[in-house]
């Protein structure tokens, strides 16, 4: 299994504008319930692209996009990830497993170690994937105001 992460461009957008679509993909990020207009995927996107803090990598395989995985500056020097396996024939056959290798590796080599994500406590394949990439459960974060996404395990990569 061989995937590159390459730094996202403009042409990118078109995959964003379907994966933030796709209604099974919601329930396993925000949970929310409706689409996501164009006009806010292009906010997002732009803001994507001019980040001077955050690092936005498209996941490839065979030359096509099949996710995106990004680290992002927070509070304490620690970076929160995200990852999506948008294109969903490649669900559970270990490409989100090692993109978040590949992102942990480059952001030792920029001197970045503390890193942490929160995922939803009932995605049990993306808890064991990222068990498998050296993160451990640290605590539940209750969001009480947020009805799609009322709480998530934040995990943290071991420092070793």
């Amino acid at each position: 299994m061989v995937i590159l992460l390459r730094k996202i461009e403009l042409s990118d957008k078109k995959y964003f504008a379907k994966w933030w679509n796709d209604q099974d993909l919601r329930k396993l990020t925000s949970g929310r319930p409706g689409p996501i207009s164009a006009e806010k995927v292009e906010r997002y996107f732009s803001a994507f692209l001019k980040s001077k803090k955050d690092y936005h990598f498209m996941i490839i395989l065979n030359r096509k996009a099949i996710g995106h995985v990004n680290l992002s500056k927070r509070k304490d020097n620690w970076h929160e990830t995200q990852i999506i396996i948008g294109e969903k024939k490649y669900w559970g056959k270990s490409y989100g497993t090692e993109a978040i290798k590949q992102l942990i590796e480059k952001a030792k080599s920029n001197g970045i170690s503390k890193i942490y994500l929160e995922v939803r406590p009932n995605n049990l394949r993306a808890i064991r994937a990222y068990k498998k990439c050296g993160f451990v459960g640290a605590r539940i974060k209750k969001y009480p105001k947020n009805k799609y996404l009322p709480e998530t395990l934040r995990m943290e990569l071991k420092s070793k």
